[in-house]
């Protein structure tokens, strides 16, 4: 521990029903070779057997708090409010951490003291099986702001953010049931720069049934929520401003389209006339 006794990083899983899952994503977590860490499990409602098998762990680094089933992004505000860490490091229950996760970023915090915002490259897996990363999900590095318009560019399981950032642009938005991650970094890299650790230092697994993406297949409706926004927010600059615009406009036609095809006519009229306020 630090000499005030608070840990350096504060690191946060939310959790439901993912028992099998989470026991993996914990044990990265407490064997990691950097040791000054809480760990902080918010259980938002498990009907499994997750308190009993957390009360077989006497770790006292670990906190657990449970929750009324609210989702994730309730889950991850919870565990911020209740961190003590200079740095929030996220953990989602079906990732985990390579050992020396915390210790790398670690130096390069410290290497970097001016940044707020860290995060990794990663290995993905969809139903065990390794993915290629295509090129657009090339990890950005400085002032990304245009580079996250057009998909969540940053993982959060990847990222490690100084806690007194979100004091600054507020916490994850509990009113989107899906993409609040990229509505944070949306907000996040409006105004702060993003520092890359070129090592694959998370695994990310995928192909789950009770992911998100497959809840909500028309991931963009959200997405297009966050952009306006943010356009209305009056915070970005001109350029910022532009950018978002433009990627607003193409995600609206391409909503637009599908919308079309699907005979939601109520859809069509409502982006339609969203892009006509946009070239007003």
């Amino acid at each position: 521990m630090s000499k005030n006794n608070a840990p350096f990083f504060s690191i946060i899983i939310p959790t439901y029903n993912r028992l099998d899952f989470l026991k993996t994503a914990i044990n990265s977590v407490l064997t990691q070779s950097f040791e000054n860490f809480e760990l902080i499990i918010i259980d938002d409602g498990s009907t499994d057997q997750t308190l009993n098998y957390i009360k077989t762990i006497t770790d006292p680094r670990i906190k657990y708090i449970r929750q009324n089933h609210s989702g994730v992004s309730p889950a991850r505000n919870n565990g911020v409010l209740n961190s003590q860490g200079d740095f929030i490091v996220f953990l989602d229950s079906d990732d985990q951490f390579k050992k020396e996760k915390l210790e790398v970023t670690y130096r390069y915090i410290n290497q970097f003291p001016q940044i707020k915002i860290f995060h990794t490259e990663e290995i993905w897996y969809r139903n065990g099986i390794l993915l290629n990363q295509k090129i657009r999900h090339k990890k950005p590095d400085g002032s990304v702001f245009e580079k996250a318009l057009p998909l969540c560019c940053i993982g959060m399981s990847t990222t490690a953010i100084k806690k007194d950032l979100f004091a600054d642009i507020g916490l994850f938005d509990e009113s989107m049931p899906a993409c609040e991650d990229y509505d944070f970094w949306l907000r996040a890299t409006q105004k702060y720069s993003v520092k890359l650790i070129p090592e694959s230092l998370t695994l990310k697994t995928g192909g789950h049934k009770d992911q998100l993406s497959k809840k909500y297949p028309a991931m963009d409706k959200f997405r297009i929520d966050s952009i306006n926004k943010i356009i209305k927010s009056g915070q970005l600059d001109e350029a910022q401003s532009v950018a978002a615009v433009k990627e607003l406009k193409q995600k609206c036609r391409i909503y637009i389209n599908g919308a079309k095809k699907r005979n939601r006519l109520k859809e069509v009229d409502y982006y339609t006339n969203l892009v006509e306020s946009l070239e007003e």
